[in-house]
């Protein structure tokens, strides 16, 4: 099995988005790793593209929540009961996010795993599809639409 890295990095968008939505199938190979969606962040290390702001996490026991990467930790845990009922571990999951204003809607499998307000939410920034440090682990992003809303 690879080694992996040994930091996190993204695949970051080169333009900066205010409100919009999203939505992509994901699947974590075996059902194992971690990875998750960057929303509107920025690049702190442009060496390792490592990014600061607001994720939309994807991995067992974080699926749907949204967590502050250098931005201070977990904003709202999902719950991951409710979650989980409806989680294929192995195989593909619809993920949706919804970003206007400050307040951020992710549903993973229809199931609403965040629906609030965040103070702190940046006004814009990147979207950046984050590849995990720490190991041998695989993500596939598919079928994904992005909607900028105006």
């Amino acid at each position: 099995m690879p080694k992996g890295i040994n930091f996190n990095t993204f695949l970051c968008s080169k333009k900066k988005y205010k409100d919009f939505e999203l939505k992509f199938q994901v699947r974590l190979k075996d059902g194992g790793g971690n990875s998750g969606v960057q929303i509107r962040s920025k690049i702190h290390d442009e060496k390792k593209l490592a990014v600061t702001g607001p994720q939309c996490d994807i991995g067992a026991g974080y699926w749907g929540s949204l967590y502050g990467e250098n931005f201070g930790g977990m904003m709202k845990q999902a719950p991951a009961d409710k979650v989980n009922e409806k989680l294929k571990k192995a195989d593909f999951n619809e993920y949706y996010i919804k970003c206007v204003g400050k307040k951020v809607t992710i549903k993973v499998n229809d199931v609403v795993a965040v629906d609030d307000e965040f103070p702190k939410m940046p006004e814009e920034g990147i979207i950046a599809w984050q590849l995990h440090g720490g190991g041998g682990m695989e993500v596939t992003f598919k079928d994904i639409v992005f909607k900028e809303l105006k």
